[in-house]
């Protein structure tokens, strides 16, 4: 089995869905972390707060800058993320299909580097 990440993809800027629709998101969401559960192929899966939150340690002429605040400004950002175990990049897509309608976001799906 390789394992994958599944990125949530959040408009920068976007407004929070109303409470009512937030809930039903989140239940979808619990339910296909529970399928992901059962299928063996759930590792670890999480929201992140907003890229204003981010501090950037960046190297700079042997010590480490330290930046509050996103590096990179984008009309998009990382919102959330899920690894999993799965077969092959199909298998991967088919849970980030799962994870699109879910969240009701683009899922972008990437293999981790083999390292065997």
């Amino acid at each position: 089995m390789k394992h994958y990440l599944l990125s949530v993809v959040q408009p920068t800027g976007g407004q929070p869905p109303a409470p009512d629709a937030l809930a039903e998101i989140m239940r979808n969401v619990e339910a296909f972390n529970d399928e992901l559960r059962a299928a063996g192929a759930w590792v670890f899966a999480g929201g992140l707060h907003g890229p204003e939150t981010a501090t950037v340690l960046r190297p700079q002429d042997g010590d480490v800058l330290i930046t509050d605040g996103p590096y990179a400004e984008g009309k998009e950002y990382l919102g959330g993320l899920c690894l999993i175990r799965a077969a092959d990049l199909d298998e991967a897509l088919e849970w980030g299909r799962k994870a699109a309608l879910a969240t009701t976001l683009p899922i972008e799906v990437r293999p981790f580097v083999d390292r065997h």
